[in-house]
């Protein structure tokens, strides 16, 4: 394969329109102008030590990959099988020119989070960053992921919002009982009706709290939080049944429902 030049890279990279990862492609900036700066290089610098830096041997499953920033990390760390989906085929047609640049082998398809189950594999390390807030049914999202492809790891981001603060919580209250609710560490997870930031694809925004107990129940187990907004997980089994996933569970029995 002929290495493309520098004007050429430049050329596609312009012709791809707006890109959101910010990446050098042999002196190519992506998105010099970022609002978030050298975006998401300067994410991951804050929890790239909390995932193994050699992965021969594993494999790597980047739900809602963009343009492939960091499946391209994975596989830079030696992963055996690294695959990126996304909805977005101009993310697509980004991440592709970047594998093509960096010549790693990485594949990219055209998947939503939603049929995940239609890849019929598992992965030894799911990344799910940044798309949790984008989604209209984000729980039924991480239940899908624990049920269809998470292995063992589940590396997992949200734009979070509202306090940091953890609220303990019961695992029952009185039906009058409602304090609970306005403790600003009590779970949270806000919703957009219009838009934020400019962008209608935004619907929800957990705070930390919320996010740690919709990793705890779609059946993560949250083992370090490197990052504000990063947890790695580990699968464990579901606490409860999930109700109407895919196919839709049994009630539970004893259920009033």
């Amino acid at each position: 394969m002929v290495a493309l030049s520098q004007d050429e890279i430049r050329a596609r990279v312009e012709a791809l329109g707006d890109w959101f990862h910010n990446m050098d492609l042999n002196g190519v900036a992506t998105a010099p102008d970022h609002f978030l700066h050298d975006y998401p290089r300067n994410k991951f610098n804050r929890f790239a030590h909390a995932l193994p830096q050699d992965l021969s041997g594993m494999s790597v499953l980047d739900v809602g990959c963009n343009a492939g920033f960091y499946a391209l990390e994975m596989k830079r760390r030696g992963a055996a099988r690294v695959l990126g989906v996304d909805s977005d085929e101009r993310y697509l047609a980004q991440a592709r020119l970047a594998a093509e640049v960096q010549r790693a082998d990485v594949e990219f398809r055209n998947l939503s989070v939603y049929d995940l189950g239609a890849l019929g594999e598992r992965f030894d390390i799911v990344l799910f960053m940044g798309v949790l807030y984008h989604l209209r049914h984000p729980l039924l999202a991480l239940d899908i992921i624990h049920d269809a492809v998470a292995d063992d790891l589940l590396v997992f981001q949200s734009m979070q919002r509202g306090s940091d603060a953890i609220h303990p919580t019961q695992a029952d209250y009185d039906f009058f009982d409602q304090e609970h609710f306005d403790a600003p560490g009590y779970p949270k997870l806000h919703f957009i009706e219009h838009e934020y930031a400019g962008d209608w694809t935004n619907w929800w925004v957990p705070n930390a709290a919320c996010s740690q107990a919709m990793l705890r129940s779609a059946g993560f187990e949250i083992v370090e939080r490197p990052e504000a907004e990063v947890y790695v997980c580990r699968r464990t089994e579901r606490p409860k049944p999930a109700g109407a996933v895919y196919p839709a569970a049994p009630k539970p029995e004893g259920s009033r429902r």
